[in-house]
């Protein structure tokens, strides 16, 4: 199995320091020099002849490897050509009438920064040009180029200190590092692929089935056939998101004429994925052990082409993919389910939104910001009404009474855990509203959906 050790590192001394900040330094200024010359032939300017691939890299090789190593010099140049083929592939899908996962026309690679605001510090660095040892004093050592060491006095590889513990300490074999600093934090990051073994992997305790409906003002509600149901509100995140988003906007409308982008800027961008991205993974953590708890061996994931053709709104179009990032979430959800060895799977879950559970029908459905109702007399939580019926279209085993279900909010660390008794919820955790548990109430006979 393919996994990810993120970390922080801090180096020895003041000159460690220095010298591991000129390293990547150097690398962004590789990237930066090695980008221009493809995007001039790109663009075919400048009296640029050829195409991408006609750039002359292997002098911007020799000019940097006497800092970076050849190496690292090597991987650099290597990790912009895959940064160009995966933009001319999602260049094709684009204009492939046929293929609807791609809606925002893409754009060549950027630049990491220049000399005059700063470059984004990082690098990226083959696995057989550092080590990584684990224990009570773990450290990362790295291959740093000839110069550097002149200039800095250094003999062998730069040691860096490593902060906090892996998730996967015991691997088969380790992928290239990538190393950056994190402007926001103040603090360098390494981020290590590994492989480990397949031995690592749990086993499902039953072969329950879980159902889960992506929103995007509650970014997940889920289902189980054991009759639990699990509600994530989103609420609070997007709005953080929109006020960084905003600061952003505010920011780039002071900038001169010609001028897209600063230090500040960057800034934002980052702390506003990071933030996105690190709730994300701890809500598939806790989402998924918590399945795995119940006996659930797959889970059914609805795919959105159908629905944000049919009926979603341009906000929620931009929350659920800029926001959110569905794709990402859902490749991150079956990474982690994999350790456990739950399947996901995804599947239509056209209309599942608007069908009442009592009598079938969508085109009377009515849906007031969480609620559903219908003329029959049902009233329900819309997103886990949807989600129970999703789980039922596609679940071969009966679906269970429902549980009263648990609505978790995120407090920038973690998402609360479910509460086995009242003692022990957490301040940030509600029972959702039991009048919109997702079986509905019947409305009293005055209430008429037009």
């Amino acid at each position: 199995m393919k996994r990810t050790n993120t970390f922080a590192v801090r180096p020895l001394s003041d000159t460690g320091e220095q010298l591991l900040r000129d390293l990547l330094d150097a690398s962004a200024a590789l990237w930066n020099e090695v980008n221009y010359e493809r995007l001039m032939r790109y663009n075919d300017e400048d009296g640029f002849e050829g195409g991408v691939w006609d750039a002359d890299t292997g002098s911007l090789e020799g000019k940097y490897k006497r800092i970076l190593g050849a190496s690292t010099a090597q991987q650099v140049i290597r990790t912009n050509s895959e940064a160009w083929r995966g933009f001319f592939r999602v260049k094709d899908q684009y204009h492939d009438e046929s293929n609807t996962s791609v809606t925002d026309h893409p754009e060549p690679p950027g630049f990491r920064g220049n000399e005059d605001d700063g470059r984004h510090l990082k690098t990226v660095i083959r696995n057989t040009s550092y080590t990584v040892e684990w224990g009570e004093r773990s450290r990362l050592e790295i291959l740093v180029g000839s110069e550097l060491k002149d200039r800095y006095d250094h003999s062998g590889r730069l040691r860096l200190e490593i902060a906090g513990d892996p998730n996967w300490p015991d691997y088969d074999k380790q992928g290239r590092l990538d190393l950056w600093y994190d402007e926001t934090d103040r603090t360098f990051r390494a981020s290590q692929p590994v492989t480990v073994s397949e031995e690592t992997r749990d086993t499902p305790l039953a072969a329950e089935t879980a159902a889960l409906d992506i929103g995007a003002n509650n970014l997940v509600a889920c289902t189980t056939t054991t009759g639990e149901q699990y509600l994530y509100d989103g609420r609070e995140l997007f709005q953080r998101f929109r006020e960084t988003t905003r600061e952003i906007g505010r920011l780039q409308s002071k900038l001169y004429d010609g001028r897209y982008s600063s230090q500040r800027i960057r800034r934002l961008y980052r702390k506003r994925t990071r933030r996105r991205d690190h709730a994300q993974a701890a809500l598939c953590r806790d989402l998924i052990e918590r399945l795995y708890a119940e006996g659930v061996d797959t889970v059914y994931i609805g795919g959105l082409t159908d629905v944000l053709d049919t009926h979603w709104s341009v906000e929620t179009n931009a929350k659920t993919h800029n926001f959110w990032s569905f794709k990402q979430f859902t490749e991150r959800l079956a990474c982690t389910a994999e350790e456990y060895g739950i399947s996901v799977e995804v599947r239509s879950e056209a209309w599942t939104s608007q069908e009442c559970p009592q009598c079938g029908s969508t085109d009377r459905t009515t849906r007031h910001r969480d609620t559903l109702t219908c003329p029959c007399g049902f009233e329900g939580h819309a997103d886990l009404t949807a989600s129970k019926t999703f789980l039922k279209r596609h679940a071969t085993q009966p679906v269970r009474p429902m549980a009263r279900p648990v609505r978790f909010e995120w407090d920038d660390h973690t998402w609360s855990e479910s509460p086995r008794s009242p003692e022990r919820a957490r301040p940030k955790e509600q029972r959702t509203d039991p009048s919109t548990v997702s079986d509905g109430n019947v409305a009293s006979g005055d209430s008429q959906a037009a």
